[in-house]
């Protein structure tokens, strides 16, 4: 067994030819922390020639603190939205946009015209009145900072009136009656769980009553016995005793008309066009749902109102970054442009005909098939939907490849896809693992086919994979 005085010194060591290369690669301080690290793992263990052992070792740990934890995931799940896997994937042009963008400078406060000093919120403004229907708009940076800035700047230190049903808990442990505590508002419940009517609030309503509260209950549904009034109703009745009402609408559903039917998942869900038309104050929502964007908080409304939520202090503390207008902007763009509104991904896969599905689903059966005989690849009928809190009872129909292997269980294809590059989430049932390609997107197909056969571990190497 080799000495553990047989290590060389460190300076020795970084004399290598493959110890110099790391330190172009990384820099003298990391080189030598990862060298000391991998030296004293030698000592523990000793084995081989500690020179060479201890630089191959520092490598690897060099590799490993240096690799990015963020990195791009294909999705095989058939949810759309998947928070987990960071929400709507942004249309391309948006995140070239961004991209752009980032770059370099902007005149994100400055005006070109005037050669002065300009503001952020002028960004995205005119789109997002134009599609909503909305006086004004701001931008936030994301729906939970949104809602607490509306919270802050209407309704600090008096009553705010919403419905029993309504105080919700989203993922995080996002609780509405704590958000209401933390931006100074006070909570007036009116009520019940499941039914809550006009005369509720109106009984409510006093000289400490700040503004009425809608709350889109998002990620549950309430049936049977129920009873909700609706917007324009709580809208008259706030109106007759000037008070605002203020929805946090949270999925981002515009409700624009399109040629192409929107799937029947979406049938019920509440859209921010609405809401306007509803005589609705304030509606608050999320931009990287449904309107398939960046991660934001948008709110728009009445234009008296939004410029009180605009001047308040919170806003600087939660006001949205040049990449997040950029790319907003951009997918904007794409909505007013009805053509152009498939190149969202988010909308091309709730819009994705269940044949172009069933297509991509038998080219990858073939695939598989074709080089490992020994799989079971069914394709099998099954639904995909919506996800991040959107309409929590959708299904789409869809078609799914099932896959079994007698050599591996589906838990260990789905750890082994997981652990590939790039990673693929997919899900399992009965003890076979699906692949739901209405979230991939058709350039990721061979991507997709070459995890999956990496995955599979091949006895011979698929050719069309390598």
């Amino acid at each position: 067994m080799p000495s553990p005085r047989a290590i060389p010194s460190i300076d020795l060591l970084l004399q290598q030819p493959a110890a110099l290369a790391l330190v172009d690669a990384h820099g003298r301080t990391q080189v030598v922390d990862a060298l000391r690290t991998a030296a004293t793992e030698w000592r523990a263990a000793p084995t081989g020639d500690p020179g060479t052992w201890i630089v191959a070792r520092a490598a690897a740990l060099l590799d490993q603190t240096s690799a990015p934890l963020l990195v791009p995931v294909i999705n095989a799940t058939g949810v759309i939205i998947h928070t987990n896997l960071g929400r709507a994937p942004l249309a391309r042009t948006a995140a070239a946009r961004a991209a752009e963008v980032a770059g370099g400078y902007s005149n994100l406060e400055y005006d070109l015209e005037a050669g002065e000093r300009g503001s952020r919120h002028l960004h995205a403004e005119q789109l997002l009145c134009a599609l909503t229907g909305a006086e004004a708009a701001v931008v936030t940076s994301n729906n939970a900072a949104a809602t607490v800035l509306v919270l802050a700047a209407v309704a600090a230190g008096r009553e705010v009136i919403v419905s029993r049903g309504e105080l919700v808990e989203i993922g995080g442990g996002f609780r509405v009656p704590d958000v209401m505590t933390q931006s100074g508002a006070v909570l007036r419940e009116v009520g019940t769980t499941n039914r809550t009517r006009v005369t509720d609030y109106a009984a409510a309503i006093s000289e400490r009553t700040a503004l009425i509260l809608r709350v889109h209950p998002s990620n549950f549904r309430i049936e049977g016995f129920t009873e909700r009034p609706p917007l324009a109703d709580l809208a008259t009745l706030a109106h007759r005793f000037d008070l605002p009402v203020f929805e946090d609408l949270g999925s981002g559903w515009l409700g624009v008309p399109h040629t192409q039917p929107w799937p029947d998942a979406l049938a019920g869900e509440p859209s921010v066009r609405d809401s306007v038309a509803a005589d609705v104050d304030l509606i608050a929502f999320s931009g990287d749902k449904l309107l398939g964007g960046p991660q934001c908080g948008l709110i728009v409304g009445r234009a008296a109102w939004v410029a009180r939520v605009r001047t308040h202090p919170l806003m600087r503390a939660v006001r949205a970054g040049k990449m997040t207008y950029a790319a907003l902007e951009a997918t904007l763009a794409l909505w007013r442009r009805e053509p152009s509104r498939t190149e969202i991904p988010v909308v091309d896969m709730l819009l994705m005909p269940l044949e172009a599905i069933e297509w991509r689903v038998r080219e990858l059966a073939v695939t598989l098939r074709t080089h490992a005989p020994h799989l079971q690849c069914d394709i099998i009928d099954g639904a995909s939907t919506i996800g991040g809190g959107a309409a929590p009872q959708s299904a789409i129909p869809t078609r799914l490849l099932a896959i079994r292997s007698p050599r591996q269980s589906a838990a260990a294809l789905e750890s082994a896809l997981r652990a590939g590059t790039p990673p693929v989430v997919a899900r399992i049932q009965h003890d076979a693992l699906l692949i739901d390609l209405r979230t991939v997107r058709r350039e990721d197909d061979e991507a997709l086919t070459k995890a999956v056969c990496g995955a599979l571990q091949f006895s011979a190497p698929c050719e069309d994979c390598t």
